[in-house]
């Protein structure tokens, strides 16, 4: 007859593994980024995005397509933050990719909590090519790049 490890003993193993808190996400931006400093003077952007997630609901014999929009917010700091400050805008397409993180406050003596997404890269999938954002000669274009950076 096999014994049964303690609980103990099964939770000494688990606490060993690692755990993994990890975020993809494509969207749009649903307002303009806003661009702040912390007091140390490192960058930090803050924006919205909209994930939209289609799905077949069979009702009664027919195949519906339904989807859902979520409002995800995320936060990026240092060199890609300025570059996401100025180089997006409402509507614009992105890849995130970082990790969820909690924030609680109080406000009016009730607890308050909300997740958010602590971005670790963004990558800029659209660019605006009406006829008055056309890149002309001399133009920045937004630069290609990634960063770790994170103060806390």
């Amino acid at each position: 007859m096999r014994r049964l490890r303690p609980l103990q003993s099964l939770w000494s193993q688990r606490k060993k593994a690692e755990m993994y808190n990890k975020v993809i996400l494509i969207g749009n931006l649903t307002k303009d980024p806003e661009l702040r400093y912390t007091p140390q003077g490192t960058p930090v952007t803050s924006f919205r995005l909209a994930v939209n997630y289609r799905y077949k609901q069979s009702a009664s014999g027919g195949d519906d397509m339904k989807q859902e929009t979520l409002f995800i917010d995320n936060v990026i700091f240092g060199k890609q933050a300025e570059s996401c400050s100025k180089y997006l805008n409402k509507g614009s397409s992105v890849l995130v990719e970082g990790r969820l993180q909690e924030r609680r406050w109080e406000s009016d003596g009730q607890q308050k909590s909300k997740f958010e997404v602590i971005a670790q890269s963004v990558k800029f999938l659209s660019r605006k090519t009406g006829p008055e954002e056309l890149v002309t000669e001399g133009d920045t274009v937004p630069p290609e790049e990634t960063t770790d950076l994170e103060p806390f």
